[in-house]
């Protein structure tokens, strides 16, 4: 293996699809009849292809095009057709089947033609706040996601521009876990990607997507609300401004994926009120929870004027929804950590290693809200609450840190901002790119970073937390 330039250190093992019996078996063909889906489950090192030999099919909103072969790996998907297609397939699959329970397919097609009749009416001026504002909601592996792509997809389609938004840190939406990503969709997504590329990607046949992104190195929200409800903020802040400059942009609205851990009743659900309340949510899409739905129809029975009106609907969880072990989910993680840094199977990229003394870098470790306060609950006098620190609440979520043996493998956020800005700028910034921290030579006092980019960072502020958990095997 080549060796990583300034870095001295090899690159890590690939997980490109290794030849097996299967992907030489000759290709196979698969009639679907009108409104079915080609269901599949790809395991990591396994490839999987397809071909679409004749017809129209589509894979979450992303048409296939014709005689073009995709290839998938550690994956899960589904390509559906409305109107019937012959798929030429080749490869190793966990899970292979047609699906004739598609009845979820038209009903999100619906929600589509709602959305752009929306759309139309923000155009011709009926709707002073723009294009409609969605927030899809609902269990974990309930197809939030899925249906997230068709609805983007399908608008891409009719010529919108809508600005995506991801909220679950556990999911990389053009970054890697432990991020909550917005970025405005101007061109067509990648049938084999799913969203397409950021900039850092290298490059792509597909025109790649800029995205705007905060790091929250947390599993869930609610493993630390103080950072969570800020960072939510401030990037409805900044989505509402892209928007007020970018008509098209308006009209087309915004769509909003969850984690499923924050649509539960527990809190109130605070988390969830806080997304509706700042980025002005008109409509509420609920999957597979009939209490979720119940409960938002309650929340939003009563409005107060017109501009506060949030339409609740409950939408069918596609039958092709299965549950994600947390194998898969690390195996994912890990794989998009990898792919940020070294790139895909399709695009090799060349990371950079550079060398710190400890004095030029400023450091800040997240830690977890609730282990603070169960501290401070414990000292004379202390009465801790969200609301009791106004103006200190990223005091207790960033604590300042020295470089150690702990930081090994551990992934950092380079932060727009100083490192001697103050702790809510710090918090609230957006994130320039991620390092990947290869070695702490504690004798030396140096410590050796791997990035994507050869330019260094200055006295910009880094951040890191546990989640996503360290990658061991990303240089060898």
């Amino acid at each position: 293996m080549s060796l990583l330039p300034g870095l001295s250190l090899s690159a890590p093992s690939t997980t490109t699809p290794q030849p097996d019996a299967a992907a030489h078996a000759p290709p196979r063909t698969e009639e679907l009849p009108p409104r079915s889906e080609l269901r599949f489950e790809v395991a990591f090192a396994k490839s999987y292809r397809i071909r679409l030999v004749r017809g129209t099919a589509e894979l979450f909103g992303s048409e296939l095009a014709p005689s073009t072969t995709y290839t998938f790996s550690g994956t899960k998907g589904a390509v559906f057709t409305w109107h019937g297609c012959t798929l030429e397939l080749q490869g190793e699959v966990e899970s292979e089947y047609v699906g004739s329970e598609t009845e979820a397919m038209v009903e999100w097609l619906n929600v589509h033609g709602m959305l752009e009749t929306a759309r139309d009416d923000a155009g011709i001026g009926r709707e002073s706040n723009g294009g409609p504002r969605v927030l899809i909601v609902g269990p974990d592996d309930s197809g939030k996601t899925s249906l997230l792509k068709c609805l983007t997809a399908w608008s891409l389609k009719m010529g919108r521009t809508p600005t995506v938004v991801n909220m679950d840190p556990r999911e990389g939406l053009l970054s890697i876990p432990g991020s909550l990503t917005a970025v405005t969709m101007g061109s067509m997504l990648d049938v084999e990607d799913g969203w397409g590329s950021s900039p850092v990607s290298g490059p792509t046949g597909v025109p790649v997507k800029t995205p705007l992104v905060y790091h929250f190195p947390f599993v869930s929200p609610e493993d630390n609300t103080r950072m969570f409800k800020p960072l939510i903020t401030r990037a409805a802040l900044a989505v509402t401004s892209r928007l007020e400059e970018d008509e098209e942009a308006k009209q087309s609205g915004i769509i909003i994926d969850t984690p499923g851990s924050i649509n539960q009743p527990k809190g109130n659900y605070e988390l969830l009120m806080h997304i509706i309340s700042e980025f002005s949510i008109n409509v509420v899409l609920t999957l597979n929870s009939e209490r979720l739905y119940n409960d938002m129809l309650r929340k939003f029975a009563n409005p107060k004027s017109i501009d506060e009106v949030v339409h609740v609907f409950r939408i069918l969880k596609s039958g092709g929804a299965v549950a994600r072990d947390e194998g898969l989910m690390r195996q994912a993680r890990q794989q998009q950590i990898k792919d940020y840094f070294f790139g895909d199977s399709r695009t090799s990229l060349n990371p950079h290693g550079q060398w710190w003394d400890f004095g030029d870098l400023t450091i800040y470790k997240a830690v977890d809200a609730s282990a603070s306060q169960s501290q401070l609950s414990f000292m004379p006098g202390m009465d801790y609450d969200d609301d009791s620190t106004s103006g200190q609440g990223s005091a207790t979520v960033l604590e300042k840190a020295t470089p150690s043996q702990g930081m090994v493998n551990a992934i950092m956020s380079v932060k727009f901002c100083s490192g001697s800005s103050s702790l809510d700028n710090i918090r609230d910034s957006c994130v320039m790119g991620f390092v990947y921290v290869a070695e702490v030579d504690d004798a030396r006092k140096k410590v050796r970073f791997l990035a994507p980019h050869p330019s260094r960072w200055g006295d910009r502020a880094l951040v890191w937390g546990n989640w996503p958990e360290g990658v061991g095997d990303l240089v060898a």
